[in-house]
């Protein structure tokens, strides 16, 4: 058996990042930007009002100041010319400020009539004009590799960016396997389950940006395995479920290692998910989870996640380790690093009693991974452990 972080680092051994593509803005949200990006105008193109008011010379602006009314700006059309010494424009937020005012007076500080107005005594503070540029510039830089948020779109809008380069997404071929296993709305016969994994590891991988198939069930025998693996063709992970370990049935690492499968690895020091094994398949990763429920969603998160990540050109990171308060004392730990279901509320951590690889209610509530260490002492309440956020 070998380390989680050694398993990590062959994972990363196997994998680079993908080609790139260029998309319009609009179907960029949630991909990873592969190519930095210049801003091709400043933001505002103009000093702008901040607010709805009156426009004039900062210079006179006090109480009681009285000024006359020459015209208006509003967004999209601005005032052309110039506001002079006892003058004002009305003006709308969003709109430029013309030449000759320094200073919105923001319109509950003004008593008007008629062409006239007056500042009262409500005056506020500040000028309530936002400056040219304020927010970016022409020719600032949006670095890469990002993940591209809601926010960043807006802002690369604004910038006037119609399109940009990102990283291709991950081709996953998702393979169930076992005779045990039928579909969700199929019939199951007496010593059959439902296919689980398999939806929870594609909506894992949907969400962190890949292209996930599952596949048609492979049973436990070699023609169809090989028939899943020619289905898997063309994809840039190959992820099994089950069929990895040892007993008479468990045939997915010699019909692999038929098919060309170099193997990286096999059996990691942890709990759940000791039965999983690695290699390269001709172009492929390939990837080989336990078939236990809750193992095969753990292996998602501590290796299926980081190896997407590298993919889309994120770099060969873990997945960021946080830090909490024990809620509870935890027995000493044994040989092999152990997730444990846990969840965390505002600062504490406590973890589920039953810890047992089947049961997905138990990983369903949960929102974190507590990480004993390999033969990690005992641990009192209040001692700071760390945790995987799921």
């Amino acid at each position: 058996m070998i380390t989680v972080d050694a398993a990590l680092d062959r994972l990363f051994s196997l994998t680079s990042p993908l080609g790139t593509e260029t998309v319009d803005l609009a179907q960029a949200n949630g991909r990873v930007l592969a190519e930095g990006v210049v801003a091709l105008r400043d933001q505002p193109p103009f000093s702008a009002s901040a607010m709805d008011g009156y426009g004039v010379d900062t210079t006179a602006v006090e109480i009681g100041a009285v000024f006359k009314m020459i015209g208006e700006s509003a967004a999209g059309h601005g005032f052309d010319g110039t506001v002079g010494k006892g003058e004002a424009i009305r003006i709308f937020t969003g709109a430029p400020v013309p030449q000759g005012v320094s200073h919105v007076v923001i319109q509950e500080d003004i008593d008007r009539d008629g062409d006239q107005i007056t500042i009262s005594d409500r005056l506020g503070a500040g000028p309530n004009i936002r400056p040219l540029g304020a927010d970016f510039t022409k020719g600032q830089t949006f670095a890469a590799p990002r993940r591209l948020t809601p926010a960043d779109i807006a802002l690369l809008a604004a910038m006037n960016i119609p399109q940009v380069v990102v990283f291709k997404r991950p081709d996953v071929a998702l393979i169930s396997t076992g005779d045990e296993l039928v579909m969700p709305g199929e019939v199951p016969g007496p010593d059959q389950i439902i296919a689980s994994n398999t939806f929870g590891l594609k909506a894992m991988l949907e969400g962190m940006g890949a292209i996930a198939r599952i596949l048609p069930i492979a049973r436990d025998n070699i023609a169809s395995l090989e028939t899943a693996f020619d289905l898997a063709k063309g994809a840039d992970l190959v992820v099994t479920i089950g069929g990895a370990s040892v007993g008479d049935h468990d045939l997915v690492g010699d019909v692999a290692a038929s098919l060309g499968m170099e193997r990286a690895f096999y059996k990691i020091a942890m709990r759940p998910g000791k039965p999983l094994m690695a290699g390269k398949m001709n172009d492929a990763v390939m990837i080989g989870l336990p078939g236990n429920p809750v193992s095969a969603m753990v292996c998602g998160h501590v290796f299926l996640a980081p190896v997407i990540n590298a993919m889309l050109g994120l770099g060969n990171h873990r997945t960021p380790i946080q830090t909490a308060t024990l809620a509870d004392e935890l027995p000493k730990n044994g040989m092999r690093e152990h997730y444990m279901r846990a969840v965390v509320m505002q600062g504490q951590i406590g973890v589920f009693d039953q810890q047992d690889s089947a049961l997905l209610s138990v990983l369903s509530n949960a929102n974190a991974l507590l990480i004993r260490p390999i033969n990690d002492e005992a641990r009192k309440e209040g001692d700071t452990v760390s945790y995987l956020p799921i």
